[in-house]
């Protein structure tokens, strides 16, 4: 039954996820687009805590926790977020649902093994300003329009081994095919002149990346234990296949935009970096009772760059190097409760704080969320319906910037089974 289940599950969200556009940040217009993988929704109810190993759930954030699964595991999730810009002067709103993971793992003795699909980044931004010239009267006399946007983003595969080395100690290491396409736009137009122009950029983006990890823990005395994990991404390279063309256009008075010429302009192959990232982190508790922990992760965000260096429609923009902080855990009154449903829900909780990495006009982006969720289990099985709630601000509305207050509700589900089992009878 588990096996029809997840068979129509993947198919469906296949489907969702060919055309799906997962945001729709004005700061998606930089380096590969807006970061959106943080983790399962069972991490990110957690504030993206990775340092506890379990048994029926699959965390992909470390590979050396593929080793402590005792079944096989599915993860699938998504999210719907509900986004509020706002600067000195202006608001909007905006909606989007997204596909956030897919992921399969499956023990072999000491082994773990994991795969899976990750929508890892996404662009889903429109921008447009205007500049108006004004006569001595104070009258407009022409306006200058441009407008930017763009869609697209990098997904990954990837597939994972772990290895228990001892009953404490765990390692492993994954790798990861990075793909996708990036579309942008830029249109300038003035209004006292009959034609504007606009460009057309779109680049393929292929290249390969690996993930290390290792995962410990202990008893402290008879029911409590410590938990401890270190993540390591090396630093990686995307080859960006390029296009471009130029086109002269006619803004018509309903707002749509008619070509009248195209030509081609020969542009080359760039690169773009991946910084590396480095997470350790810590936790402590009783097992099936409550954890709480904490990590930090660092990112070389400095190597990051533009697309293409001559676009930047902010201007005086830069990356500096990052790192988050997170504070998470997660209570179960009774998890074997034959009298009472909700003394078996997993209640978790947790606080992020990070900078992006991001610097605009000497400003640097930051990120603070605030998560809870809960873990639904099904009766009979060892199938979870996973459900988080993120709060969170990023940016400032300052210094001619944005600020966006998302809440963002997540929702997935974990299935657990025993595969692979002989049959003893016919």
């Amino acid at each position: 039954m588990i096996k029809k289940v997840i068979v129509s599950i993947c198919l469906l969200f296949s489907l969702a996820s060919i055309a799906q556009e997962g945001t729709s940040s004005p700061y998606s217009f930089y380096g590969i687009g807006d970061i959106k993988f943080k983790g399962t929704i069972e991490n990110r109810s957690m504030a993206s805590l990775s340092v506890l190993p379990d048994s029926i759930h699959l965390n992909i954030q470390n590979p050396a926790h593929f080793a402590s699964l005792k079944l096989t595991s599915f993860a699938i999730g998504g999210t719907y977020a509900n986004t509020n810009y706002s600067t000195e002067t202006q608001e909007a709103k905006a909606r989007r649902s997204s596909f956030d993971y897919l992921a399969i793992g499956v023990p072999v003795g000491k082994v773990g093994i994991g795969f899976g699909l990750i929508p890892y980044s996404a662009l889903g931004y429109k921008i447009e300003q205007q500049t108006n010239t004004y006569d001595t009267d104070g009258n407009i006399t022409s306006a200058r329009l441009r407008q930017y946007d763009g869609i697209g983003g990098v997904n990954k595969v990837f597939v994972g081994f772990g290895y228990q080395i001892t009953k404490n100690l765990n390692i492993g290491a994954d790798v990861q095919y990075n793909f996708g396409t990036i579309e942008t736009r830029s249109l300038e137009y003035q209004t006292d002149l009959q034609y504007g122009t606009r460009e057309n950029n779109s680049s393929d983006l292929r290249g390969v990346n690996f993930d290390f990890g290792l995962a410990y823990q202990t008893k402290i005395g008879k029911k409590k234990s410590f938990y401890s994990s270190i993540t390591y991404t090396p630093e990686a390279k995307l080859t960006l296949g390029n296009m471009r063309n130029i086109e002269i256009v006619e803004l018509l008075s309903s707002s749509a935009v008619s070509v009248i010429e195209r030509d081609i302009i020969p542009v080359g192959d760039t690169t773009i970096k991946l910084p590396s990232k480095l997470s350790f982190g810590s936790g402590f508790g009783e097992l099936k009772k409550w954890m709480v922990g904490g990590e930090l992760t660092f990112l070389q965000n400095s190597v990051m760059s533009n697309r293409f260096d001559d676009i930047d429609v902010a201007g005086n923009t830069s990356w500096e190097n990052s790192v988050r902080y997170s504070l998470g855990g997660y209570y179960i009154p009774n998890y074997n409760s034959y009298s009472s449903y909700y003394k078996r829900i997993v209640y978790r909780g947790g606080l992020r704080y990070e900078n992006t990495g991001l610097v605009i006009l000497d400003k640097s982006i930051t990120d603070f969320a605030a998560n809870i969720g809960l873990g639904l289990p099904l009766s009979g099985t060892f199938t979870n319906i996973n459900i988080g709630l993120e709060i969170g601000k990023r940016g400032t509305k300052y210094y001619n910037l944005v600020q966006e207050n998302y809440v963002n509700l997540s929702v997935g589900l974990s299935l657990s089974d025993k595969w692979f089992v002989k049959r003893k009878f016919d």
